[in-house]
């Protein structure tokens, strides 16, 4: 396996650059999808490289379950400094796995909980709670429902209202919280990745903005229904799942909305400093792809050999 097992554990450093690039040199539809996939990926190729060490760690152990041949010295040779590195990976493995585990179960029941406080209230599409804190968020599972309070309705003029459905709705129609979940799972996978993570979830909420002011038919209507509602819920506790009153990015939304819409591509230019780093992303994913490919086959080989012996 040699270097190539450590590769896609570094490899995320390439994506860096178009995690900076995207948010405001892409459109954000093409911004979130290239981010996603290219998160997902490398966090899957990192994971797998760690178990492929955890393997050769393991089996170092005393006392471990695991086959004799396991422990060979052509399996510990061919991965560089296997006694750290194999041992090292035991550890943040279990890390890894905790981290994902503890994500997975707080969406779950965050999304449960939120479903069990509206499920009495009617409306399929849109629930109105009568609470006094401003806030509003796209409840997924099914076909999804808008959660709103009364509090954010009574401040926001109609025109604005009618903004704050259109982008609730496109956070549910484009299944938002799937991207914003695959993104913050790879970034517990891989720290490398929390840049990534950070830039799904703003160009996330700037992609349901662009179809908002495409419902809408005027940008201005949108930007002030985020600035409104930002300045309504200021000290509130931030809404867990994608909302409109998102507190950090809200100044950079507003100033994008109002700027001319942004070109739909499916692919950035070339020759253009995002272009290049969307390509530099790709390729990094792809040697990842590649060197974890190569050392899972390399070691499967390994101890099928070994075990024959």
């Amino acid at each position: 396996m040699g270097v190539f097992v450590f590769l896609p554990l570094v490899l995320p450093l390439s994506a860096w650059p178009v995690a900076r690039l995207a948010e405001t040199r892409l459109h954000p539809r093409t911004a979130t999808r290239l981010l996603t996939a290219v998160a997902v990926v490398m966090a899957v190729c990192s994971t797998l490289c760690l178990a492929l060490l955890m393997v050769v760690g393991t089996a170092q152990l005393p006392g471990n379950p695991l086959p004799d041949g396991w422990s060979d010295p052509q399996v510990r040779a061919a991965v560089p400094y296997d006694e750290i590195a194999g041992r090292a990976a035991i550890p943040a493995l279990a890390l890894v796995a905790g981290g994902c585990v503890r994500t997975l179960r707080r969406h779950l029941r965050v999304t449960r909980r939120a479903r069990q406080a509206v499920a009495a209230l009617p409306g399929r599409t849109v629930a109105v709670l009568p609470d006094s804190t401003p806030y509003a968020y796209a409840l997924p599972g099914g076909r999804g429902r808008i959660v709103v309070t009364t509090a954010l309705l009574a401040g926001l003029a109609s025109a604005e209202r009618r903004a704050l459905f259109a982008h609730e709705r496109a956070h549910l129609t484009a299944r938002h919280h799937r991207r914003l979940l695959a993104a913050h799972l790879a970034a517990r996978a891989n720290p490398f990745l929390r840049p990534l993570r950070t830039a799904v979830v703003y160009t996330a909420e700037r992609w349901a903005d662009e179809e908002a002011a495409r419902a809408v038919g005027d940008r201005r209507t949108v930007a002030r229904a985020i600035g409104t509602a930002a300045l309504l819920s200021a000290g509130t506790p931030a809404p867990t799942l994608a909302a409109l009153a998102a507190t950090g990015p809200v100044p950079r939304r507003v100033a994008a909305l109002l700027a001319p819409a942004p070109v739909a591509r499916t692919w950035p230019p070339a020759f253009t400093s995002v272009g290049l780093a969307a390509w530099g992303a790709a390729a990094g994913a792809l040697v990842s792809a590649m060197s974890s490919a190569n050392s899972a086959v390399t070691l499967f080989l390994l101890l099928r050999a070994t075990a024959s012996l």
